[in-house]
């Protein structure tokens, strides 16, 4: 029988290509793993040199081109995706495991971002400085970095390399780009809208493959002026140690996320937030909710609607309407929250949930039944590592100064929510939380197109944030210009 499997290839220097190797991988449905998504390129150093250097090559030229030409790119690409959204994100369902909903909004997002950098990377100039010499003219402009790297996680393989690539592109940089080999179709995807909206050759490259192959020559060439990654702080850490000291870097990492309901919350209102942040897309966010503070007062109340509107969520595949909790995305990914549901029920007091499901169409994937553990001490490894799962962790708290302790206690600082309608729990939650992102009477997840976007502690290098108008600070380099007149 024939191999209906299709293979995509790496696009570098204007081209689809093969691996130099001829080496590929199968990315499988997590939902159904008899269904192969596709076969991509199993890249080596040799193929990432040759992106790099066709990002070099392209850079001159692509930063003198007209920004309104570099605009209409991103807007055409943006139409692109939006012609396409169907297929895109059903892909994007069968790759990563989200709901089809969730995969649509995810193209559109993109789509969005890059019509917002369209936009406003035309707006973005220097400053004027007034000083006492009437013959000298002082001002500062902007001009972009050079050749950068973008690496993007599996969690949103889409709309986050979308917030990388748009603000590069239009603020003049050219791009080598490595999406996740867990869910590597959906950046292609974004690719492949580039090229259709004619972005030149060489200014975005795309190498799929293993980080260990592909990795050191994207991050630690000297021809590399930035790298912008999302993923593990764990391989953060790694990137930031081997870097060239010339090389830019801004890495949004992990995250171990508080929800803290006070006395006076809308219970419901906390049930709500706490079942979005924690369950929606399976756990699988950086801000998803993985910590609920309570105070004494509410707990009992608290956890006993939680754990009625758990027993009420659907657990299936994504492309089935209804769901609300799809696969893990990867095998690995279902034993390493295994793995943490086995530590809680010996750390903690397990509530529900935490096994692997089975039977009919779960046989084929990787469904886990969200898990809700009490008594949990904030010290306790639950509590204090990242599960990336649909894992909650109740602890309980004496009053608003020890949940805002408990809340900081944490070597992450990515986002953190409050429930309460006390105007100075609010003022001081925000003023004292250690938090990139700080939520009131929101969900943990979420963030704005237009608004900045970044980790505190090792959540972050917080140096430059991504989205909105700082995103394009990042991939810009400031000139400052003493012109006698």
């Amino acid at each position: 029988m024939a191999d209906t499997v299709q293979t995509f290839l790496n696009y570098i220097n204007g081209a689809w290509v093969p691996c130099l190797l001829g080496s590929t991988f199968d990315n499988l449905n997590p939902a159904d793993t008899r269904d192969v998504v596709g076969r991509f390129q199993a890249s080596g150093p040799a193929d990432a040199e040759a992106a790099v250097q066709a990002a070099q090559k392209a850079f001159e030229g692509w930063r003198k081109l007209a920004i309104g030409k570099r605009a209409k790119i991103l807007n055409d690409a943006a139409s692109y995706l939006e012609k396409n959204v169907e297929q895109f994100a059903q892909e994007l369902t069968r790759e990563e495991g989200k709901q089809l909903n969730q995969a649509r909004d995810e193209f559109l997002r993109s789509a969005q971002t890059f019509r917002f950098y369209a936009t406003e990377g035309q707006t973005l100039g220097g400053e004027t400085y007034p000083q006492d010499d009437a013959n000298l003219h002082v001002f500062s402009h902007r001009e972009p970095l050079g050749v950068v790297t973008v690496i993007s996680p599996w969690n949103f393989p889409a709309s986050i390399p979308a917030r990388k690539l748009a603000p590069a592109l239009i603020t003049g940089n050219t791009v080598v780009f490595k999406p996740s080999s867990d869910a590597p179709l959906s950046g292609l995807r974004l690719v492949e809208a580039l090229e259709k909206a004619g972005v030149p050759a060489g200014v975005v490259n795309c190498v799929t493959g293993r980080a260990g192959e592909v990795g050191p020559v994207i991050t630690n060439s000297q021809a590399i002026r930035a790298i912008s990654f999302t993923g593990s702080t764990s391989a953060g850490t790694q990137i930031h140690r081997t870097v060239h000291l010339s090389t830019r870097l801004q890495m949004e990492l992990g995250g171990k996320n508080p929800l803290i309901v006070m006395e006076d919350a809308d219970l419901d209102l906390a049930v709500d937030l706490a079942i979005k942040g924690g369950f929606s897309l399976t756990g699988q966010a950086c801000t998803g909710t993985s910590r609920i503070l309570v105070v004494p007062s509410v707990k009992a109340a608290f956890t006993d609607k939680l754990l009625t509107r758990v027993s009420q969520l659907k657990i299936g595949n994504g492309m089935a309407p209804g769901m609300d909790l799809g696969p893990l995305a990867t095998e690995k990914q279902l034993q390493t929250v295994l793995n943490y549901i086995d530590i809680g029920k010996r750390e903690a007091r397990w509530l529900c949930g935490g096994e692997r499901l089975t039977g009919g169409e779960f046989d084929h994937g990787y469904y886990l039944s969200p898990a809700v553990f009490t008594d949990v001490k904030n010290s306790m490894r639950i509590a204090q590592e990242e599960i990336f799962g649909p894992v909650l962790a109740i602890i309980e708290v004496a009053d608003f100064d020890d949940a805002l302790r408990q809340a900081n206690d944490s070597q992450y600082g990515l986002s953190a929510s409050i429930v309460t309608m006390n105007p100075r729990y609010m003022h001081v939650f925000t003023n004292e939380i250690q938090s990139g992102t700080v939520k009131i009477n929101r969900t943990t997840t979420g963030n704005l197109v237009n608004a900045p976007f970044g980790g505190l502690k090792n959540s972050s290098t917080s140096t430059f944030r991504e989205s909105g108008r700082a995103g394009l600070e990042f991939f810009t380099q400031i000139k400052t210009v003493y012109r006698g007149i």
